[in-house]
């Protein structure tokens, strides 16, 4: 017999050969496959500026997201799909994905139990779970209407709603050791991410069109998503834990009140709040002097060039960047929708701004102080490790640790102190400025980021050089801040929906993010 085949046919067989093994290497099988005939039915009215909307889902709850979880209950994730809305059957197969992050201060989001330990529906985070509650959204300031979150909005629009647990720095074994330090809580969420991709052909909604969204830690790691996709460092943490073998981009982020590049937020917070007391009185002025002339420096070296010529953004000039692309804007929006009686009233009350001519005037300094000082110094690696970022830069067995290395001098009083190279990787594997300024990770192409003018629980320039940076790398990059917002506002949770509509194409459904 002759066993030498023509080489026309063994070029087709291994042809045949190489696209069977490919079609086999993007199957899912085992504990990686999504249950997609495991779901509940659901119902919820979702609140529209056009009035409210029936809609009937599909619920999938408490899915495990890695073959090898350290724990289940953080580590799974709950699907919503809609399939109706006001009785009309809708498909959602090739539907954008929403991944809603519910993490704040970096604490862990356990995915098994909610309220009184029931599953929390999709709008809702549950007591503890996040800075973001899931219920209505103002308008705007003094507003009267009110909306639904931006997740049941993203139902009611016919999107997928992605909700996963993470682990976090609270995260304790009974053995007495953590499990949940950085980079922990990122690693799980481009886990899911990864999840996701892995089940494109049999899990609705369309893994090409996945938009992260967060607030606070959640903004960060939602930034962090977006900036550090496919990146190696995360590699051999995903394959401790089972992680599917696939991509980790994802298409668009949505970031608000973002608190990321952590180890120079105590700079530029004293750049901002520098001199403005706190209510215990005005912070060390010479501590905080070095703090500002370290963020000077750290400012001029990430080469940012402002928006419509403006030229290079320094410590210096910031204030006045500041002011005119996002302060100003912000303030004449708000104030030229007041009605007259209400803005006469506003004004009356805040004698700083000066209106004349459908436009606000006034100074930055004022400003600061009308918003006022939170922190005290440092704001974020504090001296006695309390707040949330040393906690997060424990490891198994520290609870917390100094990430920068000026309070680890202060703290230790050594000046030759130095925080060690598995923390300093660490410190970059949370942070997106650190991924936006390499080459081998795949940045998402459109951002939507939010801020509110009140919130002083960082510097506005952090949300500025994340927008900045972007823009700067050719991005698509959606930035404002609402006047008199706080952490997390969100006065046009409608205007993310229409957003995602617009940069995916996906044709909503009626009178939902219309606005």
């Amino acid at each position: 017999m002759n066993k030498t085949l023509p080489k026309a046919i063994s070029l087709t067989l291994i042809a045949v050969c190489s696209l069977g093994w490919e079609a086999a290497r993007g199957q899912v099988h085992g504990p990686l496959l999504f249950p997609k005939d495991d779901y509940t039915v659901e119902t919820m009215r979702v609140r529209t500026s056009a009035g409210e909307r029936d809609v009937t889902y599909h619920s999938y709850m408490h899915i495990p997201y890695v073959a090898n979880p350290v724990d289940k209950d953080y580590q799974s994730l709950n699907v919503s799909v809609p399939i109706q809305v006001d009785g009309v059957t809708i498909d959602a197969t090739k539907a954008p994905v929403l991944f809603n992050i519910t993490v704040g201060g970096y604490m862990s989001v356990n995915n098994a139990t909610g309220p009184m330990g029931a599953p929390p529906p999709p709008g809702a985070a549950g007591p503890g779970r996040s800075e973001e509650p899931g219920g209505p959204r103002t308008l705007r300031p003094g507003g009267n209407s009110s909306v639904s979150s931006k997740q049941d909005l993203a139902l009611a629009a016919g999107y997928v709603v992605v909700t996963p647990g993470a682990r976090g720095r609270d995260n304790l074994a009974n053995d007495g050791t953590y499990y949940g330090k950085a980079p922990a809580a990122i690693v799980d969420l481009k886990a899911a991410v990864r999840y996701i991709r892995s089940n494109d052909s049999v899990m609705p909604g369309n893994a090409n069109w996945i938009v992260s969204t967060g607030c606070s830690a959640g903004g960060a790691l939602s930034a962090l998503l977006g900036a550090s996709g496919n990146s190696p460092l995360y590699d051999e943490y995903l394959e401790e834990i089972g992680a599917a073998d696939v991509d980790d981009h994802i298409f668009a982020s949505a970031c608000f009140s973002p608190i990321t590049d952590l180890e120079h937020s105590d700079m530029s917070y004293e750049w901002m709040y520098g001199t403005t007391p706190t209510r215990s009185g005005v912070v060390d002025q010479e501590l905080s002097r070095q703090l500002r002339q370290s963020y000077g420096e750290y400012q001029e070296s990430l080469g940012l060039e402002g928006k419509n010529g403006f030229g290079p953004l320094t410590a210096d000039n910031y204030d006045e960047y500041l002011l005119l692309y996002y302060l100003i804007p912000s303030a004449n929006e708000y104030l030229n929708d007041l009605t007259d009686e209400e803005r006469k009233e506003y004004l009356a009350t805040n004698r700083w701004i000066t209106w004349s001519g459908n436009s606000a005037t006034f100074a930055f300094g004022d400003y600061v102080a009308h918003v006022g000082r939170m922190k005290s110094l440092p704001a974020f690696d504090d001296f006695d490790m309390r707040q949330p970022e040393p906690i997060l830069f424990g490891n198994r067995t520290t609870d917390a640790r100094h990430f920068t290395n000026f309070s680890l001098r202060q703290a230790s009083g050594n000046p030759n102190a130095e925080i060690d190279d598995e923390l300093r990787t660490a410190v970059n594997m949370m942070n997106a400025m650190y991924f936006l300024g390499q080459n081998d990770s795949d940045v998402a192409g459109y951002w939507w980021l939010r801020n509110g003018t009140r919130d002083n629980h960082n510097s506005q320039t952090v949300m500025v050089n994340l927008a900045t940076t972007l823009e700067n790398r050719n991005k698509e990059v959606n930035a404002w801040v609402f006047w008199d917002g706080g952490h997390c506002a969100d006065y046009d949770p409608e205007g993310l929906i229409a957003w995602i509509g617009n940069i995916t194409g996906f044709p909503r459904q009626p009178n939902v993010g219309n606005n």
